[in-house]
């Protein structure tokens, strides 16, 4: 285009004129070269006229004013309720609109009695478009454990993928793959972002962390300090095979039977600055997907409080499943609950410590005791606010079996 069209030469040079004229009044009598600095201030105004050419060129196009094409900028990683990630921005392909990409990953060497291994545990993508200011998509590729191969331990799948659409200016409608809001780490999950090398037990058997489903929420905030999640979604599928145990009952939306949907209903609080409060409660009318008539409805509920003041915080949460019928009943696992409590310190910017206590029982197997107790210690290094290497120490009775050992650990996001 001709930058005429927005900025004419009467402006442009009434622009370069005043630059000169302001900068060659304040030139002494005894300036050693006086042309060698005119040159200079005349290379300035020019490379002033081009950034401004090139804004007018941007405010056509319909594109944000930016020096630098490949722009910075924070975009809602949603790992669900607006995790934010640093992103380069490009031009979507098919649309007008912007295209983000972001990730995640993490490397853990566990040593304990039962384990003696390296393993990337996660490589994420993360993709994101923003159509239009009230349309946008937000996903996830995930491959765990480094490859896939025939009777491996890899998996390549999609831990989000959903279309979210504004209805108002406090409310969103979400549509595809969402995480499940429930618990504090279902859907922020980053490694910067929690303590301990691995994420913690409770929210893996019990909630069971990252668990995602394919459905419609309604999500949003009202009265300043609280937010909402109202979701129904595919439900978990579980076995007597696996003695009714919640977490080999996710299907992660591959082919997922919609025999029985299941609902879930959060709200959270946040009127104090340092301070959330949260429950989640979600109801199934079979959690066998009516494959098992021994089993029936399934109803959770989950409740967590974070504190922070200062370098000091401290993280508790409880969850707990009641599972109907004379099946689950039989195995003991009618009742799947646990809690922990996390205290942390940030001695720097960069270090932190913390330990936890924590106690589950998802009862397996009604013959044995089945409740595990875990104690964990360790510290953080952050080199950069997106970078973490990490160290700690468990102490785990496993349903009567120690399993103590250490574990290292790098990850980041971005």
């Amino acid at each position: 285009m001709q930058s005429s069209k927005f900025l004419p030469n009467t402006l442009k040079n009434a622009v370069a004129s005043a630059l000169l004229l302001a900068s060659t009044s304040a030139f002494s009598a005894d300036t050693p070269s006086l042309q060698e600095q005119l040159d200079a201030l005349k290379s300035e105004n020019k490379l002033i006229l081009e950034r401004l050419e090139a804004t007018a060129d941007m405010i056509e196009s319909g594109k944000p004013a930016s020096t630098n094409s490949a722009q910075t900028q924070d975009s809602a990683h949603s790992h669900g309720n607006a995790e934010t990630a640093r992103s380069k921005t490009f031009g979507g392909h098919g649309s007008k609109g912007e295209t983000t990409i972001g990730g995640y990953g993490e490397l853990h060497y566990i040593n304990t009695d039962s384990t003696n291994q390296i393993n990337l545990h996660r490589f994420i993508l993360f993709m994101g478009h923003e159509f239009s200011d009230k349309i946008r998509f937000w996903s996830e590729l995930e491959i765990e454990h480094s490859q896939v191969t025939d009777g491996g331990n890899g998996e390549v799948s999609m831990e989000q993928a959903f279309l979210e659409f504004d209805v108002s200016k406090n409310n969103s409608i979400r549509a595809g793959i969402l995480l499940v809001p429930v618990g504090m780490i279902n859907e922020t999950h980053e490694p910067p972002t929690f303590y301990g090398v691995e994420r913690n037990n409770v929210e893996k058997y019990i909630i069971p962390t990252t668990w995602r489903e394919g459905g419609v929420s309604l999500t949003g905030r009202f009265a300043g300090a609280f937010s909402y999640d109202l979701a129904m979604h595919s439900g978990l599928q579980i076995s007597s095979a696996d003695d009714y145990a919640v977490r080999g009952g996710r299907n992660n939306v591959s082919k997922a039977p919609m025999n029985d949907p299941a609902y879930t209903a959060r709200i959270k609080w946040t009127g104090v600055a340092g301070v959330e409060l949260g429950a989640a409660v979600q109801y199934q009318r079979d959690i066998t997907q009516s494959t098992d008539t021994a089993a029936g409805s399934a109803t959770l509920l989950e409740t967590h409080a974070i504190w922070q003041t200062g370098p000091l915080a401290l993280r508790a949460l409880y969850a707990s499943w009641d599972l109907s019928g004379n099946g689950p009943k039989s195995t003991g696992a009618d009742e799947q609950s646990g809690w922990y409590v996390e205290p942390s310190y940030k001695l720097t910017r960069q270090w932190g410590l913390y330990a936890r206590q924590s106690s589950w029982d998802n009862q397996v197997n009604s013959a044995n005791d089945t409740e595990r107790n875990q104690t964990d210690f360790g510290l953080s290094y952050w080199p950069h606010e997106d970078v973490v290497v990490k160290a700690n120490y468990q102490l785990l009775d496993n349903a009567g079996t120690d399993d103590d050992g250490f574990m290292l650990g790098v990850g980041y996001q971005f």
